[in-house]
């Protein structure tokens, strides 16, 4: 598979001024040290200094290991950390159903939103791998 640009290190810098809460790590498909990092704030700050240099091999990381395509991976990250729990994300996927589920349900009770942390580039991925969008 050739090599696509799926995330943006401008995205993730910008991620990463409120890395301290691991969004950036959530971004870059890194789910589990982004909830050691929401936990520990940033590993004490130690884990968020030492991330604004790790950046761009997490960005090379992410981008051999996403599947590029119609959907944006940064509009959908932006979405999901600023209307999470409207759903709008899943609208913007074209996850109709699920999205006004989130509407309704303030991001299904927040769950939905956490799990949408946890999973948003697989689902982003598995939309571009689908041969209808």
């Amino acid at each position: 598979m050739p090599h696509t640009d799926t995330h943006s290190k401008l995205f993730g810098y910008l991620l990463w001024i409120f890395g301290f809460l691991g969004s950036h790590r959530f971004y870059y498909g890194k789910p589990i040290t982004g909830t050691i990092w929401f936990f520990t704030l940033g590993l004490f700050l130690i884990g968020w200094i030492i991330d604004l240099f790790l950046i761009p091999g997490m960005d090379r990381e992410a981008d051999f290991r996403f599947r590029s395509g119609d959907t944006s991976y940064n509009i959908s990250w932006l979405l999901l950390t600023f209307l999470g729990v409207f759903g709008v994300h899943r609208m913007y996927m074209g996850k109709w159903i699920s999205g006004v589920i989130y509407l309704l349900t303030g991001g299904l009770f927040l769950l939905g939103v956490l799990y949408d942390f946890w999973t948003l580039n697989d689902q982003v991925s598995e939309q571009n791998a689908s041969p209808v969008q």
